[in-house]
């Protein structure tokens, strides 16, 4: 049968045979091992186009699912199954697009090039795997190999302080794997269902009967719950995000801040919502309080940032707040808002990523009062620049705005005093961007470095012009992206309208 009968797996074999291909390749051929690799991320992302264009928006269930058996043992089975719905199609999307993104931004590494540009080929595999698994401990593998390239990349080709912000970055994210394990674990053995396929557990779940206690789907949630709020992260699991940020290569942010860290809320979207909706109701009300605080608190500690890294990456707290405020509301808006949101802040700060290491490829600094009146210098990159902040504080006719919108509409149905903290984050989040574009930009050039810096160059464009393509396709044509998730959204609201609806009548029995 011709591997393109298997559209998945074709799609994590490209990225693979892209790494061994870098591997294979003659050291000492820098150019030829970069084209290799960005000829394998694009066909990826090629391939990935492909799906979406035959992708059934009118179906909210698993669509190209392929399923094999992996191996059995002692009485269970644990299978290879993946499966995309309209969820997960627009984050592999978002992967595919990304990860070329990250490698034109690398065009200058020379240190261990081979080892870099494959540990990128296999961090995207890991991704797209985790986005694409339907059996939990293939889900739980592909966690963990997304994990080891990140890990490399901060520890090896990051600033001064990288060892200790990549082990930081390990420990917290493999603490959190644990925990999950152990749930994914106990979960088999209460449901025995013999095997680890999410759809079957969550069919057994769907029963009249419950097939949980309270007190061991509390237990449970919070096993998996931990795992994505630190991968998000949600406050107060936030700590290890900035030092990641800050210390690794951009290439590395741009992924961290695109697409590792919507693995998280992906998390809490396909395991955390479906297998307990009771306890994810029930803990809903404290977990929007802590993606209140975050909001405002990631906000404000932008704000004072004098380190342009710092800034964007506490502005990802405050941006991530915003998704698990949507998700954790309940309602169809504000959950089809998170995940709109998810996207957009994948393109948005992806991009403000690249536009800093641009800067610090050039000055070696990235301290925001080294700056000032750049757009003398740099005008092509200064406007650029401005458009990518726009979409990022959520300027009408760019993609943050529609995310946004929706999450707030949503929350507002289920919360007016949520929505309205949450608004004061949409202000606060456009008052730390626009003064820091007016240290950086605006004003009279004072220091004599900043005078001639080269504006962009022809693959800094192109690295910008399809992040900037993107947030504006999303502002103005959201219906193109909001259609593909509609139904899957749909299902998982009923899911939740209905195990509310049990409880509802449970309590006016009692």
């Amino acid at each position: 049968m011709p591997v393109a009968a298997y559209p998945l797996s074709l799609l994590l074999l490209i990225p693979a045979i892209g790494a061994a291909v870098v591997c294979l390749l003659p050291s000492g051929r820098d150019r030829l091992l970069k084209w290799a690799a960005l000829i394998a991320s694009l066909a990826t992302f090629l391939w990935s186009a492909v799906l979406f264009r035959n992708f059934d928006n009118q179906s909210g269930s698993f669509q190209m699912v392929e399923q094999a058996d992996w191996f059995r043992a002692a009485g269970f089975q644990v299978q290879y199954i993946l499966g995309l719905d309209g969820i997960s199609l627009l984050l592999v999307l978002l992967t595919t697009v990304l990860i070329p993104l990250a490698l034109l931004s690398s065009w200058n590494v020379k240190d261990k090039l081979k080892l870099y540009l494959a540990s990128i080929l296999l961090l995207e595999v890991g991704i797209l795997g985790v986005f694409l698994a339907l059996d939990l401990i293939l889900f739980y593998v592909f966690w963990e190999v997304s994990l080891i390239p990140m890990y490399f990349l901060i520890g090896i080709w990051g600033s001064r302080r990288r060892i200790y912000a990549a082990v930081k970055f390990f420990i917290y994210t493999m603490a959190g794997s644990l925990l999950m394990l152990a749930g994914i674990v106990i979960l088999y053995f209460l449901l025995g269902t013999g095997n680890f396929d999410l759809v079957e557990m969550i069919g057994v779940l769907r029963g009249g009967e419950p097939a949980l206690s309270p007190g061991m789907e509390y237990a449970l949630f919070a096993m998996f719950f931990l795992a994505f709020a630190v991968k998000v992260p949600v406050f107060p699991l936030h700590t290890w995000l900035p030092d990641a940020h800050t210390e690794a290569p951009t290439a590395a942010s741009v992924i961290l801040a695109g697409v590792l860290l919507k693995m998280g809320a992906y998390g809490l979207l396909r395991f955390c919502l479906p297998l307990f909706p009771w306890a994810s109701a029930q803990l809903a009300p404290a977990i929007c309080i802590l993606a209140l605080i975050g909001i405002i608190y990631g906000a404000l500690v932008a704000m004072v940032q004098p380190d342009l890294k710092r800034l964007v990456a506490y502005s990802s707290v405050s941006h991530l707040g915003f998704v698990v405020l949507g998700i954790f509301s309940f309602s169809f808006q504000s959950m089809e808002g998170a995940a709109y949101q998810m996207v957009n802040h994948g393109v948005s700060t992806g991009a403000l990523f690249l536009l800093v290491g641009i800067l610090y490829d050039r000055r070696h600094t990235r301290r925001i009062d080294e700056f000032g009146g750049l757009a003398h210098s740099m005008p092509r990159y200064s406007a650029c620049f401005f458009v990518v902040l726009l979409g990022s504080i959520g300027l009408p006719g760019l993609g943050g705005f529609v995310g946004e919108f929706l999450i707030l509409q949503g929350t507002f149905l289920t919360s007016v005093p949520a929505a309205a903290v949450a608004v004061c984050g949409v202000v606060l989040s456009a008052a730390y961007m626009l003064w820091m574009y007016q240290r950086v930009f605006l004003g009279r050039v004072e220091k004599e470095a900043n005078r001639r810096l080269p504006d962009l160059s022809f693959r800094e464009g192109a690295m910008l012009i399809p992040a900037i393509a993107l947030s504006l396709w999303m502002g103005i044509g959201s219906g193109t992206f909001l259609r593909t998730m509609d139904s899957s959204i749909q299902l998982l609201v009923d899911r939740l309208d209905q195990v509310q609806n049990v409880q509802v009548v449970q309590n006016d029995g009692s």
